[in-house]
């Protein structure tokens, strides 16, 4: 028996946005926020942790490498659980499943952040920081005007890898029912209950275009970024 993408059509607004029209925002337009935020704040947090080890003493770097590879060391899965549990319970609050994940994929990720950027900061000339030096700027102006944007422009493939892995692992929300793209998608199969293949087939295919064209735009962009490359 051949495939039934019919399915697919009649549901397509529900895979895109969910309920949002309701005023509960779903679908992949909740993967696409949820994955921005968590992108934007591991970005923030890590390139923070990079500095902090760059400028910091060699034992605030061996710290913060421990630490980051100890979170990176245990299962996604887990560090959702334990924000979404574990906080309530010692600060008496309630923290909500979309929230749980984006803070969980922001803190997993802000170890792999710092680093790749230390990494891209080693791997720099070490004129750089000793011409800024010279010219009289204190270490920290060094590192934010002249290394980290030399970094950045060589981490951007680097950052946009991550990016795009955060955008699968955002599928681990299906676990506390926060309505993304996975979620909507077995709502639909719960309710069709037929069309499995086709459903999570188009599933899988959506992720694979979103992070295929990050992938290739990353490339892109890093050759247009290339040192030494005349624009046209």
């Amino acid at each position: 028996m051949g495939l039934d993408f019919t399915i697919i059509a009649k549901n397509w607004d529900y895979f895109l946005w969910g309920r949002t029209p309701q005023g509960e925002v779903g679908g992949l337009l909740l993967t696409v926020l949820m994955a921005l935020a968590a992108g934007t704040l591991s970005l923030v947090l890590g390139i923070g942790l990079a500095l902090a080890s760059w400028l910091g003493p060699r034992s605030l770097r061996t710290v913060l490498t421990f630490l980051a590879d100890l979170v990176r060391s245990i299962p996604l899965l887990l560090v959702i659980f334990w924000i979404y549990f574990l906080v309530p319970a010692l600060f008496r609050t309630t923290v909500p499943g979309a929230l749980s994940v984006i803070l969980a994929l922001a803190w997993f990720s802000s170890g792999a952040v710092m680093h790749t950027t230390l990494a891209g900061l080693d791997a720099l000339p070490r004129g750089y920081r000793e011409a800024g030096i010279a010219s009289g700027l204190s270490e920290g102006q060094v590192f934010t005007a002249i290394l980290l944007p030399q970094a950045l422009r060589n981490l951007v493939p680097s950052y946009v890898a991550l990016f795009a892995s955060m955008i699968k692992d955002t599928s681990l929300a299906f676990i506390l029912n926060v309505p993304e793209l996975t979620m909507t998608a077995n709502q639909v199969n719960t309710r069709a209950q037929i069309y499995p293949a086709e459903i999570f087939l188009f599933t899988a295919a959506v992720y694979f275009v979103l992070c295929a064209g990050l992938s290739w735009a990353a490339h892109g962009l890093a050759f247009r970024l290339r040192p030494g490359r005349v624009a046209l």
